[in-house]
């Protein structure tokens, strides 16, 4: 059992720490952080990110990815910051999910352009009261000659507003089933969508949207896989995605735990340093602690993956304990700095409003117990 990481894998965090504080950092810096960014610079940063062979990770050198092992990719992954890294799972899975559920010639046709950073893509499954039962989508996918035509409402979808491409997941049953879900990728270039950004708590200088898609009309043969394939590849992604999502909250948690230590080292209050007092401490250890099982927790859900083995119980797991032990971890470091901590120009309360936000993607908190009690008794509490 060994928890150090390798010379390759410190050359790749490295590497990532540069690509941040050189490229990305200075784009999020120069832009309103209330605002979501524009799309050009989302464009500039995927191509950056296509030149280190992070917009397909998942997707085999031999298709055009990279092929990465996830734990490579989590090294890399905490290194970026949360609205970029945000954006971009959403942009890699959904390049994972074309790949995995088509045949090569379709992959082959739209995958380049989006490997490389010159479109961007989403999925759109969620929609405004079907979000953890995917099962459960309203939106309608009926054919006409050679074409598909999509009716229906997406919400809370990343790369939205700025998506080229999105790949949706829709039902083909009529009214009384609803059942048969299959999953239709839509070029916006040749089937326009409307899409409206939806203004939220965090995660403000991202992209979540709303897509309508009304007599959407697809070539038929956009269709991805099996009708019976969605949940299976939905499930799969989301795997590798959760442990993803963990270190993004561990990367906010790091930054205000660095923050409170450096506080507590210089502020004084009743003529001693807060960093000597008892609660102080305590609060310094619950942080670094959270931090720690944290990042443990996500990189052992990774390696499971990465081994071959079911990891759906893990990979929730390590969502669930992560979102919530680093949210805390944020409002632990708002509490060291007093009323400091709630002011905008530290940027703490930014950290806590994007921390809050990640409680939702990829399966809520409550969806992950259930998972992980499923994992464990066999007995499904969700669907009968």
């Amino acid at each position: 059992m060994d928890f150090d990481l390798s010379e390759e894998q410190r050359l790749l965090q490295d590497s990532a720490r540069k690509l941040v504080s050189r490229h990305i950092r200075p784009q999020l810096d120069s832009h309103d952080r209330e605002r979501p960014l524009p799309k050009e610079v989302v464009l500039g940063i995927l191509q950056l990110f296509a030149r280190e062979g992070l917009t397909a990770p998942r997707v085999p050198i031999e298709a055009g990815g990279s092929g990465m092992q996830m734990v490579d990719y989590g090294v890399v992954f905490e290194q970026l910051p949360p609205v970029i890294a945000h954006a971009l799972i959403a942009h890699e899975v959904t390049i994972t999910r074309i790949h995995a559920e088509s045949e090569e010639e379709k992959w082959r046709r739209h995958l380049p352009d989006l490997i490389a950073g010159r479109k961007i893509c989403c999925t759109a499954t969620t929609e405004p009261d079907t979000g953890s039962d995917p099962r459960g989508v309203k939106t309608r996918a009926r054919e006409e000659g050679d074409e598909l035509v999509i009716d229906g409402r997406k919400m809370w979808i990343t790369n939205a507003s700025i998506s080229d491409v999105v790949v949706v997941t829709c039902s083909a049953g009529n009214a009384a089933d609803g059942r048969a879900l299959r999953r239709i990728l839509v070029d916006r270039a040749v089937s326009p969508y409307e899409t409206r950004e939806i203004d939220r708590l965090g995660s403000r200088q991202g992209h979540v949207g709303e897509i309508l898609f009304e007599n959407c009309r697809v070539p038929r043969e956009n269709a991805l896989g099996r009708s019976d394939d969605a949940p299976r590849v939905l499930t799969t992604t989301w795997n590798g995605s959760r442990p993803l999502l963990g270190l993004m909250a561990v990367h906010m948690a790091q930054r205000a735990f660095d923050a409170a230590l450096a506080y507590a080292g210089i502020r004084r209050q009743f003529g001693r340093l807060i960093g000597s007092t008892q609660l102080v401490q305590e609060n310094l250890v619950d942080m670094a602690t959270a931090i720690e099982t944290s990042r443990l927790l996500c990189y052992k859900a990774l390696a499971e993956i990465d081994a071959g083995r079911r990891a759906n119980a893990l990979a929730a797991m390590s969502k669930r304990y992560a979102t919530t032990a680093c949210l805390e971890a944020v409002s632990l470091a708002m509490s060291v700095h007093g009323a400091m901590g709630f002011s905008a120009e530290l940027g703490l309360e930014e950290l806590y409003r994007d921390a809050r936000m990640l409680l939702v993607p990829d399966g809520t908190h409550e969806i992950q117990t259930l998972i992980v009690g499923r994992e464990l008794t066999g007995i499904a509490a969700f669907r009968a």
